[in-house]
């Protein structure tokens, strides 16, 4: 497997944006991108030519678009034919997201807690949604330096809950990028996502459908768990499956990929911290540098849900959270 970072969050000037497909691509490539997923307000003109950009650039854009509705903003990715949404009340989200899932695509629930109207029509999540199985994932970081701002930190607490409740929901972030020209004053993050092989429509959307996905600032954060009775070894997305008996002697690893997107970031120390987060609260917290870039905790995941690895450290001046992982999750069996 290979971690692809990507953007997930674009428009071009076939909406409100201010640059062309082969605009973004461009500037995505110069960030270290892989791919970038195209999500216009309400159209899908703007992919018209992606396999020339693609050709081109070496970028892979997802195809998708963004609902833009009085209610809230739905990403839609890896569609291959327009889903309308003119139909859909606070109280029916679920007919348009049924549409998205028949073509093979995700729903994405965009920057959930920005400012509403009248500022931002729509921004903020009102719509109604009666089973969160069927959302795919949730913007949990929005816009740059995405980690200090509070908005992001109510969608990843939402993020949170929603794991605590039992729903296998991924988290990515998002830019919301209009211009490819605008100077960066902050940093960017990058959703890594896991595939099998090179980029691709289909594995692109499969790791978001899995949760095989990292969100990074800066170096990537890993996390594995290990069974040392049966050697079972599960990573980003799987689920680990644990016999009771087992459960006091699993071996929590983590890592960080200094390398990922490496030349795009600057770190201010050389020390970094994973801790290691779950439907308990935090179960334990390990260091990894440049030198030791992974290290590894026995830890009794009696009761335990979910668990995924939250990478901290100083970051453009500020002690933050940098990147965090997709959830590991757990089953017991006798």
């Amino acid at each position: 497997m290979q971690w692809l970072p990507y953007e997930l969050h674009c428009h071009t000037f076939h909406s409100d944006g201010k640059q062309s497909l082969a605009e973004l691509a461009s500037a995505a490539k110069a960030l270290g991108l892989s791919g970038a997923a195209l999500t216009d307000h309400n159209t899908m003109t703007g992919l018209a030519g992606r396999e020339t950009v693609f050709r081109e650039t070496g970028v892979h854009i997802i195809p998708g678009l963004e609902w833009t509705t009085f209610f809230g903003h739905m990403l839609t990715l890896g569609i291959r034919e327009y889903v309308d949404w003119r139909g859909l009340s606070p109280f029916h989200i679920h007919r348009g997201i049924d549409g998205v899932h028949q073509q093979g695509g995700v729903v994405g629930v965009a920057h959930p807690f920005r400012v509403g109207s009248p500022m931002c029509t729509g921004c903020f999540w009102e719509f109604e949604v009666t089973d969160w199985s069927q959302v795919d994932y949730i913007e949990v970081w929005s816009g740059l330096f995405p980690s200090i701002r509070r908005n992001n930190g109510r969608a990843f607490a939402w993020w949170t809950e929603l794991l605590n409740r039992g729903y296998r929901i991924a988290a990515t972030s998002g830019r919301d990028w209009h211009e490819s020209t605008e100077p960066l004053t902050e940093p960017v993050a990058a959703t890594f996502l896991g595939m099998d092989g090179d980029a691709a429509d289909g594995k692109a959307i499969e790791a978001i459908q899995r949760g095989t996905i990292a969100v990074s600032m800066g170096p990537r954060p890993d996390l594995f768990v290990h069974d040392p009775a049966n050697g079972s070894l599960w990573g980003i997305g799987d689920t680990a499956v644990l016999s009771r008996g087992s459960q006091g002697n699993v071996q929590v690893i983590v890592g960080t990929d200094f390398k990922a997107r490496e030349g795009h970031w600057e770190l201010a120390g050389s020390t970094l911290k994973l801790r290691l987060v779950s439907n308990k609260g935090e179960l334990a917290e390990l260091q990894v540098t440049r030198e030791q870039p992974q290290a590894s905790v026995t830890l009794s995941l009696a009761g335990v849900i979910w668990l995924r690895a939250e990478l901290i450290g100083v970051f453009c001046g500020a002690h933050t959270m940098i990147g965090f992982t997709n959830a590991i999750f757990v089953e017991e069996v006798d």
